[in-house]
């Protein structure tokens, strides 16, 4: 995955977590789900940069 992409899904990512966060309480399973897929990208991307 390009660098420019991963960080367009980070961005998109973000605001979906933040607008569901909005609308519902932060322990729901929504939530959960996209911030650990939040932080996988993020991951994802340190370790894209790790390895440059």
């Amino acid at each position: 995955m390009c660098q420019n992409k991963l960080l367009k899904d980070i961005e998109n990512c973000r605001v979906e977590m933040n607008l569901l966060a909005s609308r519902m309480p932060l322990q729901s399973k929504q939530v959960i789900e996209v911030s650990r897929k939040l932080d996988e990208l993020i991951n994802r991307y340190h370790r894209m940069l790790s390895e440059n």
